[in-house]
């Protein structure tokens, strides 16, 4: 009988293998896949389950799905190479490399306001159709004509879908090339990392079909109808059903569509966990992968209602007095990635059945208590 979890897994973490077995047993999850690298080195990579409801297909060791705002940790990454090439600054205006951004009261927005959802542009007040999304000059133009929600670094408020697209077209600006099309030359293909940002068709049949979360798949925020969590997800809007579209999948939106497993987003993120090495490769310098770990913004977030903190992109822990040198992202439906550059650890957990919550959701937190669990035995 094949085991329900498949994959590799060193003997001293074998408690993340027991927990990722145990929801795919209960049915907590449906497919998954989970991996970490430790020191540059893979001590987890496994997955198991189904990529369909029916159960007929099972999760492959090369399976990928949309992975949604963990999508968003990539063009990270990309603009970090960037500003350590010295082609990037963030502490620069946006204006300066897309001078169309300066209008309607964004001259003084900093392209760090675009990494850490501070540019005051969580939401629009055009309403955009799911089509639009796959519209890059419009959604653009769009953003580029539209006035903040309020002072831009005064307060983050979290750009769901806008921010994929800011730091996109800063990227272009800078390039002349999509932030799908550098990622991939700059840090997917140089590392091996199955991820795309904007799929070719030719990887299509390695999709697993997300399933929507009880909510029935619509991003929606909490408050009156005129709070910025509400028009947040207003527009633009998206719904979980359109991730299983060729014309999503096709499309470069950085901030919602990446599609990878565990296997390449934990990779991807050993970068910044191994102070820019992987695999001898050095592609950040020490320096700036540091610089993810310090605070830039932190306070009540005015989308998620709750206290956060950012460092370059990345969320930290919101409590000062308990931060260490760790950052972490997630997706909407459950997909998690933790990077702790103290112990030289990256993570990540990719599932196709989603739940409601927007950055992960208690699985990964399951899963992260046994890997750290597991470490701490280590340590001790």
């Amino acid at each position: 009988m094949t085991e329900i979890v498949q994959g590799y897994c060193d003997e001293r973490f074998l408690g993340v293998k027991s927990v990722m077995a145990s929801m795919l047993a209960s049915g907590e999850d449906l497919g998954s896949s989970f991996c970490a690298t430790w020191k540059g080195e893979t001590v987890v990579d496994l997955w198991g389950g189904h990529l369909d409801v029916a159960q007929t297909q099972p999760w492959q060791s090369d399976s990928i799905v949309n992975v949604y705002s963990t999508t968003k940790t990539m063009s990270f990454l990309c603009a970090l190479i960037l500003a350590d090439q010295k082609l990037l600054d963030f502490d620069q205006r946006v204006s300066h490399y897309w001078p169309e951004f300066g209008a309607s009261g964004k001259q003084d927005v900093r392209v760090w306001h675009l990494m850490n959802h501070a540019a005051g542009l969580s939401g629009m007040d055009a309403v955009v159709s799911e089509e639009d999304l796959y519209d890059w000059d419009k959604m653009t133009t769009l953003l580029s004509e539209q006035t903040p929600w309020w002072e831009p670094g005064s307060a983050s408020g979290y750009h769901a879908l806008t921010q994929g697209y800011l730091i996109g077209e800063v990227v272009r600006r800078i390039t002349g090339q999509t932030l799908g099309q550098f990622f991939a030359e700059t840090v997917a293909d140089p590392l091996n990392a199955d991820f795309f940002i904007g799929v070719p068709d030719s990887e299509f049949s390695r999709i697993g079909d997300l399933v929507p979360p009880p909510n029935a798949g619509e991003l929606t925020g909490a408050g009156d109808q005129d709070s910025i969590a509400v028009r947040t997800f207003k527009s633009p809007s998206v719904s979980a059903l359109a991730s299983r579209t060729s014309a999503w999948r096709r499309a470069e939106i950085p901030a919602a569509n990446g599609h990878g497993n565990a296997r390449a987003v934990a990779k991807i993120h050993t970068v910044l966990a191994n102070e820019g090495l992987v695999d001898g490769k050095r592609v950040l310098s020490a320096e700036t992968c540091r610089s993810v770990m310090q605070a830039r913004i932190e306070g009540k977030d005015l989308v998620f209602g709750n206290p956060m903190a950012f460092g370059l992109g990345f969320g930290l822990p919101p409590s000062a007095e308990s931060r260490r040198n760790l950052c972490f992202w997630g997706g909407w439906g459950g997909s998690r990635a933790i990077i702790d550059q103290d112990s030289q650890l990256s993570f990540s957990y990719v599932m196709n059945k989603m739940a409601d919550g927007l950055l992960g959701d208690e699985r990964g937190v399951r899963l992260a208590g046994a890997l750290f669990g597991s470490l701490s035995n280590l340590d001790g």
